[in-house]
């Protein structure tokens, strides 16, 4: 019986290892590839004032020296307005792709795949810690991320309305386009232009789901 029982705790052992191998290698494969991309796990706190897109470029670079990916060039993807012309488009500011996640996961081989069928959904969405952003249904729900951008990642052409909170510098008057990272509200399922935001404060930002996050991807 004891001989039996020794055996057995033996197999256990063994399979308990061999496990951990199987758990290690996938994860090792997918880390085989550095992060390109994340959502920000913090906002800058003052609504769409983000000082621009320099000083969002500047957080999304901070977040990711925080993690050790500071060796990249970082952008956050968001859009521009101008008064007589197209302004700066989010997809023209980030690079060619591939683009992966933090835990390797591919969100998008290029831009084409990434306005058309990206794979960017609240499981894939992580922030620069690999963790997940809260979505609909979570508390709070944060799933609005400002992006400024029409749903081809193009700036807006000259209009009346705001959608780039006075191109990123304003935390009252305005308003900005968001996109949600889950997939989910707004009537649609548009991770980059799902509505406006109902001002440019942070209170108006975190009234309809957001808390001022951004996407940042690497750009080289």
């Amino acid at each position: 019986m004891k001989k039996i029982s020794v055996f057995m705790l033996i197999a256990a052992v063994l399979m308990a290892i061999l496990g951990v191998s199987v758990v290690f290698g996938q994860v090792s494969a997918q880390q085989g590839h550095t992060m390109s991309f994340f959502v920000t796990s913090e906002g800058l706190g003052d609504g769409g004032d983000l000082g621009g897109l320099e000083g969002a470029d500047a957080h999304c670079q901070a977040l990711a020296e925080a993690v050790g990916a500071g060796d990249r060039t970082w952008r956050a993807y968001l859009s521009t307005e101008e008064a007589d012309s197209r302004g700066v488009s989010a997809r023209d500011r980030i690079g060619i792709g591939p683009w992966h996640n933090a835990l390797g996961e591919l969100v998008a081989s290029d831009l084409d795949q990434l306005h058309i069928s990206p794979n960017i959904v609240k499981r894939t969405a992580l922030d620069e810690n690999g963790n997940l952003v809260n979505g609909r249904g979570d508390r709070p729900n944060v799933h609005d991320i400002l992006t400024g951008t029409q749903e081809d990642g193009t700036a807006y052409f000259p209009d009346d309305a705001d959608h780039t909170c006075n191109n990123w510098t304003s935390n009252d008057e305005g308003s900005a386009q968001v996109g949600h990272h889950d997939r989910h509200g707004g009537g649609n399922t548009s991770w980059n232009s799902a509505h406006a935001s109902r001002g440019c404060s942070q209170e108006a930002l975190q009234s309809t789901g957001g808390a001022g996050l951004l996407y940042c991807f690497a750009a080289d």
